[in-house]
């Protein structure tokens, strides 16, 4: 049988919240015999200590990494070197946000025999404007 990935997700939820409702766990209990109950303890107790020492591991190797840092910065403090001279002034000021600039609104007028239109010069450009702009004009001389 072939599963989605929600599917999967949905039967691990599911499993999840069985594991922890305990009364679940004790109509589960009374279904198992208690070989196949102490095994099941065994297991999870394998893998919580394999959990806890991936944590471990893991907690060393930042706490390794951030003595090597806190050595560097030292080090960079006793020649004189801040870290914003080694990322350089066009990369240090680029964490800055930068600010969206405003689009000046133009009001274009497109004048035919029968209708007047107003274009702002945003959206789609008027069938007239675009072929005009085709020909070689430009936007100014539809200006008002």
């Amino acid at each position: 049988m072939l599963y989605t990935r929600r599917k999967v997700f949905i039967i691990m939820a599911l499993t999840l919240q069985n594991l922890n409702n305990i009364r679940t766990l004790r109509a589960l209990a009374r279904e198992l015999s208690m070989d196949v109950l102490e095994e099941v303890l065994e297991k999870f107790r394998i893998v919580t200590e394999e959990k806890r020492s991936e944590q471990a591991e893991l907690e060393r190797q930042r706490a390794e990494q951030q003595d090597k840092i806190n050595a560097l910065l030292e080090l960079m403090k006793a020649d004189g070197i801040s870290p914003s001279d080694l990322l350089g002034s066009d990369t240090a000021q680029a964490g800055q946000p930068t600010k969206n600039v405003k689009r000046v609104r133009r009001n274009i007028v497109l004048l035919t025999r029968t209708v007047k239109k107003n274009w702002t010069g945003q959206g789609r450009t008027p069938k007239p404007i675009a072929t005009a702009l085709a020909n070689g004009k430009s936007l100014d001389d539809f200006l008002i």
